[in-house]
């Protein structure tokens, strides 16, 4: 029961994204478009490449989206929703994202094609949690202690779903679609579901790790981890709205000289904090 209500959380959630992402798009809402859309692809003709690494080309969007649901199956949604509450649950969901690499390499090397083989190697070079966590927020939410870490994460995360800026993989308009441009039909239908299914995990992640999880007042459990992960995906998307794409050597070079400082300093202040506070 457990896994079937966080799977129906997974997809409702991808279906909301889906309708708030064509809506800064397009300006139009429209609650049914990507329920067509899906089932557009579905009756469309899967094409394959002339000289594909099949295996890799048929794997790649099927493991992405394992992965996505694997991340979100350590995230507790309540006290009581979690499908796999592991006491080394963050280390898990570090562990799993790091597939996320595997799986966009094999979709830039599988279709055997320029453009989609530059979005993977793209993503390479920008890539160089359980109830406990929640629990220890009932009096501070760790954004308060760690308001750089939270920043850090957040920009990692985004960065970790190739959302813009960061959608240095698929690059619409400069590499026509990079990993995603040989996929057509039902492997390209699974491969978007799988993009937002790991927006929504890592939203999720957000919103275990800093932002209190189910934790709240007047509304039940649940609610507060669908407010808060929905506003946490939205505001991604935002931040990619109004930003524009980063250019890779600029984002290597910004990740060498800031991000990995600036992750060490956090380090260093977290320890002090658990030294010093009880």
């Amino acid at each position: 029961m457990t896994v079937a209500i966080v799977l129906l959380t997974l997809l409702v959630g991808a279906w909301l994204l889906a309708v708030i992402e064509a809506w800064l798009t397009t300006g139009r809402l429209r609650p049914v478009a990507p329920l067509l859309a899906g089932l557009s692809h579905l009756g469309r003709e899967s094409i394959l490449a002339r000289k594909p690494d099949r295996l890799f080309f048929e794997t790649a969007p099927v493991l992405l989206l394992v992965v996505a649901v694997l991340g979100a199956a350590v995230l507790p949604l309540t006290p009581d929703l979690v499908i796999a509450d592991l006491a080394t649950g963050a280390l898990f969901l570090n562990a799993v994202l790091a597939y996320v690499l595997v799986s966009l390499i094999m979709a830039g090397w599988g279709p055997n094609g320029a453009y989609a083989m530059i979005g993977g190697w793209r993503f390479l070079g920008q890539l160089l949690l359980n109830s406990v966590i929640v629990e220890s927020q009932a009096g501070l939410w760790n954004i308060v202690y760690q308001p750089l870490g939270f920043v850090l994460f957040f920009i990692a995360a985004m960065a970790l779903a190739f959302r813009s800026p960061f959608d240095l993989p698929t690059a619409p308009g400069e590499l026509a679609g990079g990993v995603d441009a040989e996929y057509t039909g039902v492997r390209l239908t699974v491969l978007r579901l799988a993009r937002l299914v790991m927006l929504i995990t890592l939203s999720a992640a957000t919103t275990v790790f800093f932002l209190g999880g189910w934790q709240g007042p007047l509304l039940p459990p649940w609610a507060w981890s669908l407010i808060k992960t929905l506003a946490v995906a939205v505001s991604m998307l935002l931040v990619g709205y109004y930003l524009p794409r980063i250019r890779e050597a600029d984002l290597l070079g910004w990740c060498w000289k800031f991000g990995i400082p600036l992750a060490l300093l956090n380090i260093l202040i977290v320890g002090l904090l658990i030294l010093v506070v009880p």
